[in-house]
């Protein structure tokens, strides 16, 4: 079987997590993604949060597989020639400088256009056109500025942002899809164009459910959320809301049997109406199918803390993995919370490649994360992460066709930086 992206060739120029996300995905599916990185130096995450010696740090690996990697000066006047060529070739060029970092160099749109009219230039920025367009931009404060932020954590404490990364990987995955839209699209026009997704809008974007309940609020109070049930006002804006559901079924994460001194022995677990009659008896409460304050979902809703209540004792006595069995065999929705540890030895995900195993030649064996999406006709494994540089002659021969001389011109130029040699691995 080929590979989904085959005869696609990108230009990486990204950096840290969110541009590296979206070109790491692509490789996944089978795009040659040469990312370029400074001489001596590269992407600044090979040496952050570094957990093994003079080697490239998991932050980096983790979000680099399957790529090529080329050093380039492109303040020298070869590096910025060796540039233009291979903007002249690649299908894609992706970035997520600063912004006008790209414009500064040299390489406007409309330059990049009279280089390659076919070219996709795809960006991540922080914010889309408007009053802070020209700010810089971080994973919290993506979330924070597209509403991530406001509706996360409880009612009375401070606003939280959350582990998974929406902001950068999320933005990545946006930017993606844009970029094959638009790949698709010139099949059809014979022109490139370009693709920006904004920090944002992406966070935005996973959070439109909390668009939804503002406009509800306007309306009358969101009675699903717990505060409802309390008897509790509520403002004039989404309020946080703990780890109540945000879709229109009740949910809560409930303490499991061992929870006094495992962190994670919880579930979570969701009311839904089809099933309500088997949680009632499951949890010893037949009486509940029938009466008044607990047969309807709408009955139900000013009563949700006292019915999770109820439902935490049963899940009390069972530990999460004894719940989510009994549960799943009922068809009642739930699922446990896993700790990282507890991921990492599930080996259902390696055999699914969502997690993997490689082996780097300066840091030795490490796991990463394999590509989420599975189609049945892209048969691309996951590889590591390239060296510093690793590539770079190997671009210039087969890329860019240069012959021996033509290299050596360049490298002596100091265009390239040292370029990396391999034993045979």
């Amino acid at each position: 079987m080929g590979k989904a992206l085959d005869g696609v060739r990108v230009l990486d120029f990204t950096h840290v997590q969110s541009g590296p996300t979206c070109t790491q995905l692509l490789a996944w599916f089978g795009a040659d993604v040469i990312k370029v990185e400074r001489p001596g130096e590269g992407d600044v995450t090979r040496g952050q949060l570094r957990d093994v010696p003079n080697a490239d740090s998991l932050y980096f690996t983790m979000l680099n597989s399957n790529k090529r990697s080329i050093t380039l000066d492109t303040k020298n006047p070869e590096g910025k020639k060796v540039l233009e060529e291979l903007v002249k070739i690649c299908d894609v060029m992706v970035e997520n400088f600063a912004p006008g970092a790209l414009d500064r160099m040299g390489f406007t749109w409309e330059r990049i256009q009279e280089l390659n009219p076919r070219i996709i230039l795809a960006s991540v920025k922080g914010f889309g056109p408007g009053p802070f367009e020209d700010c810089k931009v971080y994973e919290n404060v993506a979330q924070c500025t597209g509403g991530s932020a406001s509706t996360t954590g409880f009612r009375d404490g401070l606003p939280l942002v959350t582990a998974a990364q929406i902001g950068d990987s999320g933005t990545g995955l946006h930017l993606a899809l844009g970029i094959v839209t638009a790949l698709y699209q010139r099949t059809l026009t014979g022109r490139g164009q370009k693709v920006l997704c904004a920090m944002q809008d992406a966070v935005l974007n996973f959070c439109r459910v909390k668009m939804r309940d503002q406009q509800r609020l306007d309306r009358g109070p969101l009675r699903e959320y717990s505060q409802f049930g309390e008897g509790l006002p509520f403002g004039d804006t989404v309020p946080r809301a703990g780890n109540d559901s945000g879709g229109g079924q009740p949910g809560r994460i409930l303490k499991c049997k061992g929870w006094e001194t495992d962190p994670n022995a919880y579930i979570y677990f969701i009311t839904q109406a089809p099933v309500w009659a088997k949680i009632c008896d499951v949890i010893g409460e037949p009486e509940w199918k029938t009466d008044p304050n607990y047969a309807t979902p709408a009955a139900r809703l000013p009563h949700l803390n006292e019915i999770f209540t109820r439902i935490e004792a049963w899940t009390m006595a069972h530990t999460k993995f004894e719940a989510m069995e009994i549960l799943n065999g009922l068809d009642i929705p739930c699922g446990p919370v896993l700790s990282m540890k507890e991921i990492a030895a599930d080996e259902s995900l390696y055999a699914t490649g969502t997690l993997v195993e490689l082996d780097h030649p300066t840091r030795g064996k490490y796991l990463t994360v394999g590509n989420p999406i599975k189609l049945s006709d892209n048969d691309v494994e996951v590889e590591r992460s390239p060296l510093l540089g690793e590539h770079t002659e190997e671009i210039l021969a087969e890329v860019l066709g240069l012959g021996g001389d033509e290299i050596e011109r360049i490298k002596t130029s100091g265009a390239v930086g040292e370029t990396v040699r391999l034993a045979a691995e």
